[in-house]
């Protein structure tokens, strides 16, 4: 995987938390989930667009339900601005279900707030376009979505 980074922060001094999260999803695939364990906090707070779960078992559960059906996912790391112990992580997610999309690559981009506590991550919300992740590629749905874009792509 090719990870580019650029950094920005006010201080110098390495974050573990910060370092280990961006190694982490650097490599996380369907395959590794096991991985996690180095990254959150046992008190971890994740919310996405979809979920919100606290505690590490629960998003490890949240996560193997997530992954359960893919045949792959893989996280590239475009930005990272940083400062204190709270950051946010820009990235792409590019990854293949077999029921989206006819199995095609789908990419989606969107970003981490995420802050840090001893040396691990305690709480991270995710932002991204659910539509471009999900319902757009959704055989019906997709359609009229579809329709929809275009209608007010004519209006502008």
């Amino acid at each position: 995987m090719n990870v580019q980074l650029s950094v920005e922060s006010t201080q110098q001094e390495p974050l573990v938390w910060l370092d280990n999260f961006i190694q982490v999803y650097s490599q996380l695939s369907v395959d590794n989930l096991a991985l996690l364990d180095k990254v959150y906090h046992e008190d971890i707070l994740f919310t996405d667009p979809m979920h919100s779960v606290q505690g590490f078992d629960q998003l490890k559960k949240y996560f193997n339900s997530l992954y359960t059906n893919l045949e792959s996912c893989s996280f590239n790391i475009v930005q990272v601005i940083h400062e204190g112990n709270q950051a946010a992580i820009y990235w792409k997610m590019t990854f293949v279900h077999p029921k989206l999309s006819n199995g095609c690559e789908i990419e989606v981009l969107g970003n981490s707030q995420l802050q840090g506590c001893e040396e691990k991550v305690i709480y991270q919300r995710d932002f991204f376009d659910l539509g471009a992740m999900l319902y757009q590629h959704l055989p019906l749905v997709g359609r009229l979505i579809g329709f929809i874009k275009n209608r007010a792509a004519s209006y502008v």
